[in-house]
């Protein structure tokens, strides 16, 4: 399969290193090791968890990529004039659409069925055991949401049990499992033995909360299945709800950050910071800008949250001119579709200097390198049991989830350094009430656009949970060229060492799936 899986690298020097060195992003040089796995201690086992979580976090190279350039792009929160930014163009980029399938199957995922191999037939290390298989869920369920079928039941066990050429799972098959595993491993969680402790960077060993992440995601998941399979997936919203979903900003799952090297700072923000806005350089030049789509969307409607997301390029350079670059009247958003030559086509006056007029993202607040990597967020919760209770599977309650989840949303810019008052929250809350009245369509899109908008900078789930519902409703571009036809992209494709190094399980896998075009809908993305 992947080369870095064929070379066999195992993580046994993980006991050699301290927990800091394990977030460095440098560990070549070791891969020829062939030590026995199996003679890993358990004090090893917590390291090469935390070592997991902080890759699943991102290295800046695979989010870069397919955090921000495609899906941050397809999903209109970002806009480029330079065409390497496939993700509003729709066009093929080889490396960039590879990137995150690569990554996630040459670090974290390995380690995590490492883990897992290790602890499962132990009882004192069930809880170890039992975190694992719920990272473990959160960790290939990104990827198949964003591939479609994938390696799944024999993927990262080269060093386990000789599995190289893995065969590509089903996504229906893939999502039958991870929703039984959370089924099984949520409950099985006990506050009695002993966990991961200073290992776990997610929620620092509190059981409970990850309990609550157990069943956050089944909501998640379950949801994921309301095209394809609306029975399964009322069966599985019901019961997460039933198990106990996130109840405050305090259950957030995300792992924290802080100014200083790579084995501290976000680094998906240290990539905008470097390789995008470089400000003080540039003057605004930028290779990247935030989205028309979602300035506009944030503006026109008074989002309290704006200065926070969004500034002029005078405040990521120069700090102290915060203040004034965020402005709310000054925001304006790029265009998504277009290049250096055709955005004169639609703004004939743009100069080299016109840039500098358009909004990023605010590199001292929801982008700083101490900014959280969240992967899911408790206002992301409230909106999924809002719409549970519009379909009429929750408590219908819908108003007062909807409610609960902007709040929860606005109030989140305190992670970021922000606040939001409450008096403007519920300001915001009654200038845009829920559409209780409205039709199921109008109050879908409510919440659904809602969903979109938090998940700014986490654009693996917004760009999920769009091609699920439809919402916001994004008009597609038509760049020259581009490899859809003028229709928004419907998934990423599979790495070209795929088609050489696993041939037949990548051809197999085509002939269930469809072809391995952007266009092609994944399993649960039905038409």
């Amino acid at each position: 399969m992947l080369q870095t899986i064929k070379r066999r690298r195992l993580p046994i020097l993980t006991s050699l290193l301290s927990a800091s060195l394990l977030f460095s992003s440098c560990d070549n040089g070791f891969e020829e090791l062939n030590t026995n796995p199996n003679a890993l201690t358990t004090p090893v086992i917590p390291n090469l968890f935390s070592y997991s979580v902080v890759k699943t976090a991102g290295t800046g190279y695979e989010n870069h990529r397919g955090n921000l350039i495609y899906a941050g792009a397809i999903i209109q929160h970002f806009a480029a004039l330079n065409t390497y930014w496939s993700g509003d163009k729709y066009l093929y980029n080889g490396p960039y659409s590879d990137a995150f399938f690569e990554t996630a199957y040459g670090s974290h995922i390995k380690e995590l069925e490492q883990i897992i191999s290790l602890t499962k037939d132990d009882p004192a290390q069930s809880n170890l055991y039992n975190v694992a298989r719920i990272f473990r869920v959160f960790a290939y369920h990104r990827v198949t949401d964003l591939y479609g079928d994938i390696p799944y039941s024999e993927a990262a066990k080269g060093y386990l049990n000789n599995t190289y050429s893995p065969k590509y799972d089903k996504q229906a098959d893939i999502y039958a499992d991870m929703l039984n595993e959370l089924d099984l491993a949520a409950p099985a969680l006990d506050a009695t033995k002993t966990g991961y402790g200073a290992g776990d960077i997610i929620f620092a060993g509190d059981l409970t909360k990850w309990k609550k992440f157990a069943y956050s995601l089944m909501l998640r998941l379950g949801m994921r299945l309301t095209k394809v399979d609306p029975a399964k997936a009322e069966t599985y919203v019901k019961k997460a709800i039933a198990g106990g979903v996130m109840q405050s900003n305090d259950d957030i799952a995300k792992v924290n950050h802080a100014e200083g090297d790579d084995n501290k700072r976000n680094l998906d923000s240290n990539t905008l910071r470097t390789q995008e806005y470089d400000a003080a350089n540039l003057k605004g030049n930028a290779n990247s800008k935030l989205s028309q789509t979602f300035v506009n969307f944030l503006k026109n409607n008074n989002d309290p949250r704006l200065p926070f997301i969004a500034t002029l390029w005078e405040g990521n350079a120069d700090p102290t001119k915060e203040a004034a670059a965020t402005a709310p009247a000054l925001q304006k958003g790029l265009p998504n579709g277009y290049d250096v030559t055709t955005i004169k086509t639609l703004i004939p006056t743009w100069t080299d200097q016109s840039m500098a007029t358009y909004s990023e993202a605010n590199l001292n607040k929801i982008a700083s390198n101490s900014a959280p990597t969240v992967f899911q967020s408790y206002a992301e919760v409230e909106y999924l049991l809002a719409e549970a209770a519009v379909r009429g599977w929750g408590d219908g309650q819908a108003a007062a989830h909807y409610n609960k989840g902007v709040t929860a949303a606005m109030s989140m810019m305190s992670l970021y350094g922000g606040t939001v008052p409450a008096a403007s929250i519920t300001a915001y809350l009654t200038a845009h009430p829920y559409l209780a009245t409205g039709t199921t369509a109008q109050q879908m899109e409510q919440i659904g656009t809602q969903y979109w908008a938090v998940n700014f900078l986490n654009s693996y789930e917004a760009y999920a949970n769009w091609r699920r519902t439809g919402y916001p409703v994004l008009t597609p571009t038509n760049y020259a060229g581009n490899e859809t036809g003028g229709t928004i992209m419907r998934r990423l494709r599979y790495p070209s060492s795929e088609a050489s190094r696993n041939a037949a399980q990548y051809n197999a896998a085509i002939a269930v799936q469809g072809p391995d075009l952007f266009t092609t809908r994944i399993w649960w993305d039905k038409q």
